[in-house]
């Protein structure tokens, strides 16, 4: 059987890139084709660094030249990402991170900052050097979970500046607004002061050199993630959503957020916590509470990677309560658990890194209506 470079061409007019009206090879995005017999090369020429989009478009010229030219032929696609250069860029990288993981979640209560914390000392346990940054400002949970509540950072001199010290437990290094305000104090700030917050926490602190900084974004879309995605190259997101529909209607909507065209962020993954119920004395039965795998049918519906589930389990409750996190629990079926779905952050991670260009700090260039702004 040997192939028409013609007929795959006329095949390949009939789908598009998303975001894009033009087709694949109307849009150039199609630079070439090759044909050997069954076999054919395509290289695909991207212009968005986003890695479901990246995805999405081999699944549909594999799916397109199969189903129009031949089930036979064999495919290969070689895909290059080109971005425009941006002359301008608010924030800056931060000397000594690799990695930069923003870890959200579309709506409260699905159990984000429990994931980030186990997410950070299994890295550390995987001799990953780790760092948690609490962005939630009005909810801040990680001196709790990392049993540090009554810690606070000390001042050191870095190149003749003075720099926080973060607080280190587990061997992760953590800074949160909850080490500079009471326990039972609340934080009554209004975005910009928040923002000026997190822009202590980020810059004016002496993290060393960190393979991974974990960034534990509060629920939603909002204020806060602009002014860290203004702030922070991040590498990447990872969301984190219960199988229910109203958390999966939120958690679409956080997706859709790092996605759009104006902030461009890589989505590592969806993870589904609170995935099932298994109780003690019944290892082998599972009872789906919330519903089953929604966030699992979300991920492949938005063309994501779903990265692991995390059953409800009384210990990992107990474990943030107690401020040692579960998957620190030698041996035990969550450790095993938060060990997988770390492994597949970090295999996302590589994957990205190799296939995508660095993200930049995002600039926002309409800020109509803001008075914080100055013109």
């Amino acid at each position: 059987m040997k192939l028409d470079r013609k007929e795959i061409l006329k095949a390949l007019e009939t789908i598009t890139i998303a975001g894009e009206g033009k087709n694949m090879v109307e849009s150039g995005a199609i630079a070439n084709v090759l044909t050997f017999g069954d076999e054919v090369v395509v290289d695909l020429v991207l212009h968005v660094p986003a890695m479901h989009i990246r995805k999405r478009a081999e699944d549909d010229i594999k799916k397109t030249i199969l189903e129009l030219v031949s089930p036979e032929a064999k495919i290969k696609i070689n895909v290059k990402v080109e971005t425009p250069e941006t002359p301008e860029i608010k924030g800056k990288s931060i000397p000594g991170i690799k990695n930069i993981i923003a870890v959200a979640s579309g709506k409260g209560g699905v159990g984000k900052s429990t994931v980030t914390a186990n997410l950070a000392v299994t890295l550390a346990k995987m001799g990953f050097s780790v760092g948690v940054l609490d962005a939630d400002i009005y909810g801040p949970s990680m001196p709790m979970m990392f049993d540090c509540e009554s810690a606070k950072p000390i001042s050191v001199i870095v190149d003749n500046k003075s720099k926080m010290k973060p607080i280190e437990n587990y061997d992760v290094k953590i800074l949160s607004i909850g080490f500079f305000t009471s326990p039972s104090q609340a934080v009554i700030w209004r975005g910009p002061m928040a923002g000026k917050a997190l822009n202590q926490m980020i810059f004016d602190a002496e993290w060393g050199e960190l393979d991974f900084l974990l960034v534990d974004l509060p629920p939603g879309t909002g204020d806060i993630h602009l002014s860290i995605m203004q702030s922070l190259p991040i590498t990447g997101a990872v969301i984190v959503s219960t199988p229910q529909a109203v958390a999966l209607s939120d958690t679409r909507k956080g997706v859709s957020m790092f996605v759009s065209e104006a902030i461009n962020i890589p989505v590592l993954g969806i993870i589904e916590n609170m995935a099932y119920f298994t109780p003690e004395e019944l290892p082998n039965n599972k009872y789906y509470i919330f519903g089953k795998e929604g966030a699992k049918n979300l991920a492949e519906d938005l063309k994501v990677p779903f990265l692991g589930e995390v059953p409800i389990v009384q210990s990992i409750r107990e474990a943030g309560d107690f401020g040692r996190p579960a998957a620190l629990q030698t041996g035990s079926v969550i450790e095993t658990i938060f060990e997988e779905i770390t492994r597949n952050v970090v295999r996302e991670v590589v994957d990205r890194n190799k296939n995508l260009p660095a993200t930049e700090a995002i600039k926002i260039t309409n800020m109509a209506g803001c008075a914080a702004v100055k013109k």
